[in-house]
């Protein structure tokens, strides 16, 4: 059984968040592929306009439609939406007020965008409700039109009160059509159909980032998911070597014995100078490892499931995104 049977059963909408650099946006383009497996159709959103969902798939910019970008592992498909707050404002004007026509030209006065920019939760708003419309949307045979929904968030500094839609707009409306529309995206947010989950690697600042993300989350009544520890390296050597570097008895005679063994070292001074050239490469290794053991043990300490995906030896291309999803489908939480 995969997190998607165990830890996401029930889990519609699942929003990914993370420090800069911590691969957010590949993690969620990886999920969206790993829940689209099997045959089941999947929604990836991003909603910071920096069209990466585009990039890391090696396509063309997205428009605002919603449109097929990749068949999951097993059959299944993701599709995509990159979010532009400004469509989705007029999309807004026209369904509550019917004003699309009228909307355009606010938009070409440059009213749209200061409307967003001087009230930055009805700008969440707006691309909140889209994704959340997405979630809620079934077809004509009644059925959801999609499985699930992956959001590409913002960073773990913002993600709450990106989410937070009714409180952000509470200085808004207390009334009317922007008040029910913020009520109705806060109902699927805060229900058991969603799940935050965090993005980090095994460092000091994003670990901690993504522990003060979680308590923030918890205290606004959000529901955390789970963390996704990437860019993980398997430990190259034994532990009893590690420990031994880390407690510095490690002894780089014993690897100068071993290259003039092998034949490569010219002579004494050559082997030596590899080998404590090796050996100062090994203890920075153990101590790596052993700050991240320390890590990885205070995001075991949150009590949310952690997923670890590993660190893609080529770089994040395509192929890479579904070596993580299969790696998302095959594990379990650690």
């Amino acid at each position: 059984m995969t997190a998607r049977d165990t830890d996401w059963d029930g889990v519609r909408l699942h929003v990914v968040t993370g420090k800069g650099g911590t691969g957010k946006t590949t993690v969620a383009a990886s999920l969206a592929l790993a829940l689209a497996s099997g045959g089941r159709k999947v929604l990836l959103v991003e909603v910071e306009g920096r069209q990466g969902i585009a990039q890391i798939f090696d396509l063309p910019p997205l428009p605002y439609e919603e449109r097929k970008i990749a068949v999951a592992p097993g059959g299944g498909d993701v599709y995509a939406l990159a979010i532009d707050p400004e469509e989705a404002m007029l999309e807004y004007l026209e369904m509550f007020y019917g004003m699309r026509r009228a909307g355009r030209t606010l938009a070409k006065m440059g009213i749209v965008d200061f409307a967003t920019t001087v009230a930055p939760g009805f700008r969440d708003v707006l691309v909140t409700g889209k994704t959340t419309e997405a979630v809620r949307r079934r077809g004509k045979n009644g059925k959801r039109v999609y499985d699930a929904v992956v959001l590409d968030a913002p960073p773990t500094g913002r993600v709450t009160r990106f989410l937070n839609v009714t409180q952000e707009v509470a200085g808004l409306a207390r009334v009317g059509p922007i008040k029910n529309h913020s009520d109705l995206v806060s109902g699927v947010v805060k229900s058991p159909e969603t799940a935050v989950h965090f993005v980090t690697v095994l460092e000091e600042m994003p670990v901690q980032e993504t522990l003060d993300g979680i308590t923030e989350l918890r205290s606004a009544g959000l529901p955390a998911g789970g963390i996704f520890i990437n860019m993980v390296r398997e430990s190259l050597l034994p532990q009893a070597t590690l420990d031994s570097a880390v407690k510095g008895r490690f002894d780089a005679g014993e690897i100068a014995l071993g290259l003039k063994a092998a034949g490569l070292a010219d002579g004494a001074g050559d082997a030596s100078a590899v080998a404590d050239a090796l050996a100062a490469e090994v203890v920075e290794h153990a101590r790596r490892t052993e700050l991240e053991k320390t890590e990885r043990a205070s995001l075991m300490a949150a009590a949310v499931p952690c997923y670890e995906l590993p660190l893609l030896a080529d770089g994040v291309d395509l192929a890479g995104l579904y070596e993580l999803a299969e790696a998302i489908c095959t594990k379990g939480a650690a």
